[in-house]
């Protein structure tokens, strides 16, 4: 493998078979909860992949029992302490959800455990998503008094429809694999000692297939989607950079600390 070409990763490892990519969100500890230096890391992790010239399939996973459980609750408070930290993560933010849409090479999701918040995002932003039975999907923002700007107000219409996409976001709740597959949110859900033989079936597959024509149908695939994340991102974290100074995000945030509900004021 040619380390030098991802160099500096502190929170994200790679691997290879052949021409496939796998890339690790690799803070299994904390659920690979997206901290300060993994979101830096996100932000640029599939420039680089895209330009990585030993590979023609990426996977994307997680470390561990989840694949991402959102955002890390430390980093949050930072982020109310030092608005001028979050005005860096809204940059990053948009960041990730464009390079992810600008990868050219097919993006499999191995979603080997449950994604949240952010971690839904990155899953859903992939070109496939398969998913371990025991796995839950959620973008649970206004849970912790936030917007769903990162991409969720992007993305969820487009694979679900406005209703329901709306019913998950305003509420959060979390959806099982097997049901987040029968509303077309995922592609499947599968035995966890299936998921291998699922996600590196298909990845084997792709690579050995004609890669150019696979690689340009998915850009064509994705350019109506591009449009509209360009569209819609300033807005939603504008929003969300606004919610991140509510007095109801700091009791989110202070009630998880404190390991209680969090009784929200609207304020």
């Amino acid at each position: 493998m040619n380390v030098d070409f991802f160099k500096g990763y502190e929170t994200i490892t790679f691997g290879r078979e052949g021409r496939i990519l796998t890339i690790t969100l690799n803070l299994p500890d904390t659920l690979n909860a997206v901290n300060a230096r993994m979101h830096t890391e996100l932000a640029r992790v599939f420039l680089d992949a895209n330009d990585d010239p030993d590979s023609d399939i990426v996977v994307l996973t997680g470390a561990g029992r989840a694949f991402c459980a959102g955002g890390d609750v430390d980093w949050m408070q930072d982020s109310i302490d030092d608005p001028e930290m979050f005005a860096t993560t809204a940059v990053e933010g948009k960041r990730i959800i464009f390079t992810q849409l600008d990868l050219e090479k097919p993006l499999i999701c191995r979603l080997n455990g449950h994604a949240m918040g952010l971690g839904a995002t990155l899953a859903l932003g992939c070109d496939v998503v398969i998913a371990s039975e025991k796995a839950k999907v959620a973008d649970p923002h206004v849970s912790i008094g936030l917007v769903a700007g990162d991409g969720g107000a992007v993305l969820w219409p487009q694979l679900i429809g406005y209703l329901r996409a709306k019913e998950y976001l305003l509420t959060g709740d979390p959806i099982p694999a097997a049901e987040a597959a029968r509303m077309g949110l995922i592609n499947r859900a599968v035995a966890p000692e299936m998921l291998d033989d699922e996600v590196y079936g298909l990845a084997r597959r792709l690579a050995g297939g004609a890669r150019k024509a696979i690689r340009w149908t998915k850009v064509a695939t994705n350019l109506g989607l591009k449009q509209l994340a360009h569209m819609i991102m300033d807005t939603g974290i504008a929003y969300e950079t606004l919610s991140n100074i509510s007095k109801d995000h700091q009791e989110a945030v202070t009630a998880f600390r404190e390991k209680r509900k969090p009784v929200f004021t609207g304020q």
